[in-house]
C-alpha cells in the first residue's frame, strides 16, 4: 500500500471491512423506524439512514454481497470504480462511478436493495474513496456475503464475474 493510501486510512480512521476495502461509519440518524413500519424482512428497528466512507485499492475489491436496503454510492476521490450488480433474476450489469462524465462515469449510483453487488478499482496502483448511504439505516443483520460456490449455484450464467469478485 502506498503512503498516500495509508495516510487516508489513518486520517479518516478507516477499518477493514468484511467484504474488502476499508470503512468508517460517519452518520447514523438519531431517529429510528419502528419494526411495525418496516418490511417483514427486517428484525427490529432501523435508523432512518446511515452513511460510511469506503475506500478500495487496486490491490483489493469489494466482494459480492447484498443488503436489504437501497445503497447509494457517492464518488469522492481517486480512480473510478466499476460496480457490478446481479439482480435477483440473475441479470448482470456494470456501472462506472467517477467524475469523467464524457466517458460514461457517474458520481452517484443507486444499488437496489436485495441485489448482489461487487466493486473494483479500475486503474492500477490506485485507490477509490467513496461514500455509501443506506436507508433504512444499515445493520450487519441485513448484510449477506456468500461463498463463490453458493453464488455460482444461484447464478451459473455469471460464474466468471462471481469467481473473480468473491473471497472464498
Amino acid at each position: 500500500m502506498t503512503n498516500s493510501i495509508e495516510k487516508i486510512i489513518s486520517q479518516l480512521e478507516l477499518q477493514p471491512h468484511p467484504e474488502g476495502g476499508y470503512f468508517k461509519e460517519t452518520y447514523r440518524s438519531n431517529g429510528e423506524i419502528k419494526k411495525d413500519s418496516l418490511d417483514k424482512a427486517y428484525n427490529g428497528t432501523r435508523s432512518y439512514s446511515t452513511c460510511i466512507y469506503f475506500l478500495l485499492t487496486s490491490a483489493n475489491f469489494s466482494a459480492f454481497h447484498r443488503v436489504k436496503q437501497d445503497e447509494i454510492w457517492h464518488f469522492y476521490d481517486g480512480s473510478p470504480i466499476r460496480l457490478h450488480i446481479i439482480s435477483e433474476a440473475g441479470l448482470h450489469t456494470k456501472h462506472l462511478i467517477g467524475r469523467d462524465f464524457n466517458n460514461g462515469e457517474t458520481p452517484q449510483l443507486i444499488v437496489p436493495g436485495g441485489c448482489w453487488f461487487a466493486a473494483e478499482v479500475i486503474n492500477e496502483d490506485a485507490y477509490s474513496l467513496v461514500g455509501c448511504t443506506v436507508a433504512p439505516g444499515f445493520s450487519f443483520e441485513d448484510f449477506e456475503l456468500k461463498s463463490k460456490k453458493d453464488l455460482v449455484a444461484l447464478f451459473p450464467d455469471n460464474e466468471e464475474i462471481i469467481s473473480r469478485l468473491t473471497h472464498h
